[in-house]
């Protein structure tokens, strides 16, 4: 019944977009053209100007917020991200995952369904866009956002798990909005959490239309139009929709599924050309290292000079890794394991794969093939720049960085997907998920035929927005995470703590 239900909406968006198509063939511009228009205007001075206000410091508050609860949370788990690096790859390669524990996905789908709304455009697009406004120092404040914000997402991913709900039928339901308000309400600040965890979650769903349908759908497009010349943007929208609504039917399971078969096979193509184009360009990664970290510290002819380097670098970072904003702990909370801590370890790798490790390839083919400062591509931004740094050195990769494009957007859209459907349940309830969804699937199609600066600001602004509830919730729920880990740590190093495979041979021997 369920399905039988999606086939006739899907069938219904497909007529007035077929509808729509016709009107911008014959009359040529019509309803897209007034579109853009009033988006451009909501943006600019609607959205942008509430969440992205600097007061005359240059620094935009949302940045420093993010940066400042990295810090912090850094040193007070004492480098968490960089002692426990081990352990979460020993427990993503499955060491501790039990069926027995309460869960829908293991710990390995959890990662790669964070990763997949996280390892995406904004590492193709995003990366170019920085180095192109703040010059190639940009990639370097990007790295350290990535990894200072590690720790961010280990607090908020173990925060996710240890506040989630269980539902009769087995679902997890988890994320900022449950852990802000359950988490604040053991602290006797049950309002306080309320309306914290209100409005996460109206970002949040701002942030799955913004930045994880409507920015993807837009780039990813501007990606395919250049291998398929005159393919109209209403039908790759229309395509792109009717995918999307086919995937999120099923939930976290089927998104863990698909994310666990795309997401490593789409970032294992990505950093193979990488690594081709600079082994080809061998003895000049010297030199672009050496502009990356001379234009962190001494930017020449870039709008702001170090301050707007260094803003450039962390607001790409934390668009691209999310973390600090409180995504990705919606997705871990449905890991199978009754140890939030464990969890929280496994999601502080996520900035590290997606920032350090995929963020910085993009860079240093970037800044070697000099894209970023040729008049020949001038003008050229995002998804194309990048797609043209690659075809200077492999005639043939733009073709192929169009598929690896239209998997990023379409993995990170299914994702976001989740995310977004969990905070509509926590405002809105179950029954009304349905009108959700079709917000969603219409978000999609618009972001494939408006104007790429209005849907990167508000992308920006909503998905940085989350920050604001978020990491206040977080501050006031840090110090019980950091007993937790303490004790899962001392339970670690002791040998107390045993891997899947040692408890069952255990078992087996009494």
């Amino acid at each position: 019944m369920r399905r039988r239900a999606w086939l006739y909406f899907l069938l219904f968006l497909l007529i007035p977009s077929v509808a729509l198509a016709q009107e911008e063939t014959v009359g040529g511009g019509g309803f897209i053209a007034r579109l853009n228009e009033s988006f451009t205007w909501f943006v600019n001075e609607i959205i942008f100007a509430v969440l992205f206000f600097d007061a005359g410091t240059g620094i935009p508050f949302i940045v420093l917020w993010l940066v400042m609860g990295a810090i912090i949370f850094t040193i007070q788990m004492r480098f968490i991200n960089i002692r426990a690096f081990k352990h979460a790859i020993d427990v993503v390669s499955g060491k501790y995952d039990d069926p027995n524990e309460t869960g829908e996905v293991t710990h390995f789908q959890a990662l790669a369904a964070a990763l997949s709304a996280t390892v995406g455009l904004g590492n193709i697009a995003g990366v170019a866009i920085a180095i192109t406004v703040g010059g190639p120092g940009a990639a370097f404040w990007m790295t350290i956002g990535g990894l200072l914000g590690m720790t961010s997402k280990f607090v908020e991913c173990t925060l996710g798990q240890k506040y989630r709900i269980i539902k009769p039928d087995g679902t997890i339901s988890g994320g900022p909005m449950r852990y802000l308000s359950r988490g604040l309400a053991e602290r006797g600040m049950a309002g306080f959490g309320k309306v914290l965890a209100i409005l996460f979650s109206i970002l949040c769903i701002g942030g799955t239309f913004g930045g994880a349908t409507m920015f993807q759908a837009n780039q990813s497009y501007g990606a395919v139009a250049g291998v398929i010349p005159g393919i109209p943007s209403w039908l790759y929208g229309l395509v792109l929709m009717v995918l999307v609504g086919l995937v999120i039917i099923g939930g976290i399971e089927r998104i863990g599924i698909v994310a666990g078969t795309i997401v490593p096979a789409m970032c294992l193509i990505y950093v193979i050309a990488s690594v081709w184009i600079l082994l080809a360009n061998f003895t000049q990664i010297p030199t672009a290292l050496g502009a990356i970290i001379g234009g962190a510290f001494n930017p020449q002819a870039v709008a702001g000079g170090f301050i707007g380097v260094m803003v450039q670098g962390f607001r790409r970072s934390a668009f691209s890794n999310e973390a600090g904003i409180g995504s990705a702990a919606i997705a871990h909370s449905a890991a199978r394991t009754e140890e939030p801590v464990r969890e929280g370890i496994v999601a502080l790798l996520e900035p590290f794969i997606d920032t350090v490790v995929v963020c910085n390839m993009t860079a240093l083919v970037i800044v070697i093939t000099g894209v970023y400062d040729d008049a020949q591509f001038a003008g050229l931004s995002g998804a194309e720049l990048t797609s043209q740094a690659f075809g200077t050195v492999i005639g043939w990769f733009p073709t192929l960085l169009a598929l690896s494009v239209f998997l990023f957007a379409f993995s990170t859209m299914i994702s976001w997907g989740y995310y977004g459907e969990r905070s509509w349940e926590y405002l809105f309830g179950d029954r009304t998920v349905i009108i959700y969804k079709v917000l969603l699937l219409l978000a999609v199609f618009t972001g494939a035929v408006v104007d790429a600066g209005p849907v990167i600001d508000f992308s920006d602004a909503m998905l940085l927005g989350m920050a604001f509830p978020n990491l206040l919730g977080a501050y006031f729920l840090s110090g019980s995470v950091l007993a937790d880990l303490n004790d899962y740590m001392h339970r670690l190093r002791s040998g107390a703590m045993l891997t899947y495979a040692e408890e069952k041979s255990m078992s087996e021997s009494v």
